[in-house]
């Protein structure tokens, strides 16, 4: 009864009943005054146009009378009516975010509470569109540079050899040497470049298979024990033994983790430790890879997942794309999983949080 009592039609035709109650009983009286008028001998004998006269004025006031109730009823909704009009000129004109005040439970509420509704929604749509727009220009700007760094390079001793300014077949062979490097660099930037906006489009699908965690990383640790050794660096592991269910891109998921060991050599104090851990933490594996670093590459550890941003080492000798971590951890975010970044007591951490799959 209360949510019927609060629909527009029912307070309209509400307003409608009184404002006719109302204009009748003006009527009744003005014939009431009328018929007193003619008992006192007031009104002068009937004529066709004193009838005519009397019948026109109680129309009038009736319906002035109905005009008026009514209005008067109806003004609160008449101006809600016109703010909620007025607010929907403002939010096409730009004024985003712009939300109407709920002043009952009628369907005009509800409409005001549905523009709000639409008024924060393209707001957010705009300023994600803003973001990505600042985003690609940012891709751009970086995206240049980092690809002018090699291409300058391979042009310059391009040329050297096309006008055979060299002094010896040892130096030409030098020459050589650095256009390849500088051309594997170059590549190697350009399939980051490529991966990153392959992951980043909504589009991208997962080979996704379950596989037993445990047994893939002691597998993918392996591989990487001579590699760490030959980097002055040992390994404590500490893997469960329990078989870990994921349902995972096994390819992808191995991306993450090469990078991950990757950043560790790359980062680690020499010579020193590696930890390599992975336990279950509720409905979530926790994988944990942590070297030893005099200081952390950044004040702020988790920037490191953001594009193009490299710690200063990386800066300082201009290994790495800045795109690896994101890349990273856009696999991670696809896969439903987390993964963060710490500094505490002289060891950098890399957690990724894994759901199992049961």
């Amino acid at each position: 009864m209360k949510r019927f009592g609060n629909k527009l039609t029912v307070k309209l035709l509400g307003a409608i009943a009184i404002s006719f109650v109302a204009s009748l009983g003006m009527m009744i009286l003005i014939t009431l005054f009328y018929v007193y008028l003619n008992k006192k001998n007031y009104v002068p004998e009937h004529s066709l146009l004193t009838s005519y006269l009397s019948l026109f004025l109680q129309y009038s006031v009736g319906i002035i009378t109905f005009i008026s109730v009514f209005l008067i009823m109806v003004r609160k909704k008449i101006v809600y009516l016109k703010l909620i009009s007025e607010s929907v000129h403002h939010i096409a004109n730009g004024k985003l975010g712009l939300t109407i005040k709920l002043e009952s439970r009628d369907e005009l509420a509800q409409l005001a509470q549905n523009i709000n509704h639409m008024s924060s929604e393209l707001e957010n749509k705009f300023e994600h569109e803003r973001q990505l727009e600042r985003a690609k220009n940012e891709l751009i700007t970086n995206v240049s540079h980092d690809l002018r760094t090699p291409l300058t390079s391979i042009i310059g001793y391009l040329d050297l050899l096309k006008k055979e300014q060299y002094v010896s077949k040892e130096q030409y062979q030098e020459y050589l040497e650095t256009i390849y490097l500088k051309s594997k660099r170059l590549k190697y930037l350009i399939d980051e470049l490529f991966e990153y906006t392959h992951l980043s489009s909504p589009d991208v699908k997962l080979n996704l298979n379950e596989v037993d965690l445990s047994g893939l990383l002691e597998q993918i640790v392996g591989e990487y024990i001579p590699i760490f050794e030959k980097e002055q660096l040992s390994i404590q592991k500490s893997i469960t033994e329990e078989n870990l269910p994921v349902f995972i891109d096994i390819e992808m998921m191995v991306r993450v983790y090469d990078n991950l060991f990757m950043n560790a050599i790359k980062y680690s104090m020499k010579p020193s430790q590696i930890r390599i851990s992975l336990e279950i933490l509720g409905s979530k594996a926790i994988l944990k890879v942590a070297n030893r670093a005099k200081k952390p590459p950044v004040e702020e550890v988790n920037k490191l997942f953001e594009r193009f941003f490299r710690g200063d080492k990386a800066r300082k000798d201009n290994q790495g794309t800045g795109l690896g971590l994101a890349i990273s951890k856009r696999i991670v975010d696809l896969h439903n999983g987390s993964i963060h970044a710490e500094y505490k007591e002289g060891w950098m951490s890399f957690i990724i949080e894994h759901p199992l799959h049961r």
